[in-house]
């Protein structure tokens, strides 16, 4: 009986060391924005491949629309030495990449993902909903 016990903490143990850890270090701030798609403000996000900057989230918000139906919603803050004050993410004259000047890396923006650069994490994501004309960002 002893025997198996082992065998089970050995397994349990292994099963959640193996767990992913995603944590950035980017502060957890609330964020629950609801903008118009059709207010003149936001022009950039009418169509796809458009985006825009938002205040919110840690260091602010990309907004970016990926199809007609599909928002991304990113904070600005770098996942790569979260702790620099300059670890700003800025979208890229291409309109599709996120780039930080401090470290480097360059971000995606259909999903977020690590393009180049010492970042290994992709940007924190928050989540949206659109129901045709208002797009709520939240987390």
């Amino acid at each position: 009986m002893i025997k198996n016990w082992h065998y089970i903490l050995f397994i349990s143990f292994v099963c959640f060391s193996c767990s992913k850890n995603n944590d950035s270090n980017i502060p957890l701030v609330t964020v629950n924005i609801i903008i118009h798609i059709n207010d003149p403000a936001y022009n950039m996000l009418t169509v796809p491949g458009g985006w825009t900057y938002l205040n919110g989230g840690s260091r602010g918000i990309i907004v970016y629309r990926a199809s007609n139906d599909v928002f991304q919603a990113y904070d600005r803050h770098c996942t790569f030495d979260s702790s620099n004050s300059c670890a700003l993410v800025s979208v890229e004259v291409n309109n599709i990449t996120g780039f930080d000047d401090c470290c480097g890396s360059k971000f995606i923006l259909t999903d977020g993902s690590v393009t180049q650069g010492p970042a290994n994490l992709p940007l924190k994501q928050y989540q949206t909903s659109f129901d045709g004309n208002e797009l709520r960002i939240y987390n």
